[in-house]
């Protein structure tokens, strides 16, 4: 008689813990740096060139991110990334204390706390998997936790970001945010799981690595499915929360609604993440996947038609439910389908496709509305989505969401991954998912 498993949680809680300081953090600094720059002289342009010093390095650094976490290790990668963006930050006010600050010290601080964020993020993601099973959850109750942990940060760090640079100024906020990299790394050095350390097979080099995780990619029918989707949502979705509705609230002089709407969504989407878990308990991946995308490109539609503005709020609401369970089911496609030695390549290669499509439909959306106006570009963005969505419903790729997993989600503890720290044996895989 076999004797069930000791389930513990604690890794996922340091896990998940390391993601929201972490993801709180960046929110913060998003509103901390370019207030600083503007409150020291400098103008929009200023403003806006910390902003990109910011977002290049992601867009770079995030295809070569999973070789990296592949070679230096996944919990050790997670560590010297939030450490980085712990120093980085701490550097702004020392530097303002010592030499003086100006723009170029800010852009060169900011873009190397920047660089290794991608890094940190697959890190921590593909630590996911292990502390699900320690914990004893099905994977897709943890893909849910997971995102609805980010959207959570992003959600609520601007607006502690605020509130402190209101209070204690932004030089002070900068050290409370480093405080708080600080504290992530702490959690992070805490994990104890199997495969925290490099797999097996390291990749030979950067470029060799990526490589084969773009590969492997492109050769799995389901994965170049979802991540060709993926990356369409992404284009046509984030230029309406960042040039379609502020262009819109400023031309009506409500820039509170903005807030309002933008909040409706990242609410309903922590809430719809955190539901897929329960979810998939009643249908199949599958059909979650595909109404999740339809439902998604409809209430798109429908905000796009500029409605009065309790019915804005109720489509942000409805967009964000059901844009909320798509990337746990993308992860759950790239945990099932990967072999341990490639999750992290696979992982940040997929991850570095929706870095990719942010901009791409930043630099679509602003000619668009140039051309069209504002409510005919907003429709020709929600309605090219829509007909995505729709377009997916029909495939029979998707199908194999629902196929038992090739490879186990979690690695055996001692055989699939080098461990960091002592491994209890009841941490070792089990075929059969636990119930919650």
């Amino acid at each position: 008689m076999s004797v069930p498993a000791p389930r513990r949680r604690l890794p996922l809680l340091l896990v998940e813990g390391a993601t929201l300081l972490s993801g709180t953090g960046n929110g913060v600094a998003t509103v901390a740096l370019p207030w600083l720059v503007l409150e020291r002289g400098g103008g929009p342009t200023a403003a806006g060139l910390v902003a990109a010093a910011t977002a290049l390095p992601l867009l770079i650094a995030s295809l070569v991110s999973g070789t990296v976490v592949d070679l230096l290790g996944r919990r050790r990668t997670a560590l010297f990334s939030d450490a980085l963006s712990a120093a980085s930050v701490a550097a702004i006010p020392l530097v303002d204390a010592t030499i003086g600050l100006n723009l170029a010290w800010i852009v060169v601080l900011a873009a190397l706390g920047a660089v290794f964020d991608p890094a940190g993020l697959t890190a921590r993601e593909t630590l996911l998997p292990a502390a699900a099973q320690a914990a004893g959850w099905r994977i897709e109750r943890a893909n849910g936790v997971h995102e609805a942990t980010w959207g959570l940060a992003f959600l609520v760090g601007p607006g502690i970001g605020g509130v402190l640079i209101a209070t204690i100024g932004p030089g002070s906020t900068l050290w409370v945010t480093a405080a708080g990299f600080a504290l992530a790394v702490l959690l992070i050095a805490a994990v104890r799981l199997p495969g925290a350390g490099r797999p097996e097979a390291p990749p030979a080099g950067v470029w060799q690595g990526t490589v084969e995780g773009l590969r492997f990619v492109w050769r799995d029918r389901l994965l170049r499915a979802v991540a060709l989707l993926t990356m369409a949502l992404v284009a046509l979705y984030l230029p309406v929360e960042g040039v379609v509705l502020p262009a819109y609230f400023v031309a009506e002089g409500a820039p509170a609604r903005l807030g309002s709407v933008l909040m409706a969504m990242s609410a309903g989407s922590i809430l719809g993440a955190l539901a897929s878990g329960w979810a998939v308990r009643r249908l199949r991946r599958r059909t979650l996947f595909v109404v999740a995308l339809v439902v998604t490109g409809l209430a798109l539609v429908g905000l796009a038609a500029l409605p009065p503005y309790p019915a804005m709020l109720t489509f942000a609401v409805v967009i964000g439910l059901a844009y909320g369970p798509i990337n746990p089911l993308a992860n759950y496609a790239m945990q099932t389908r990967t072999p341990e030695r490639l999750r992290g390549r696979v992982v940040g290669v997929m991850t570095s496709f929706s870095y990719a499509a942010g901009p791409a439909g930043y630099l679509l959306a602003g000619p668009l509305v140039e051309w069209l106006g504002l409510r005919a570009a907003f429709l020709a963005l929600a309605g090219t989505l829509l007909v995505v969505a729709v377009a997916a419903v029909p495939m029979r790729v998707l199908r194999a969401l629902d196929d038992p997993p090739r490879h186990p989600p979690a690695p055996p503890g001692g055989t699939s991954g080098r461990t960091e720290g002592p491994v209890p044996l009841g941490e070792q895989w089990a075929p059969s998912a636990h119930r919650d």
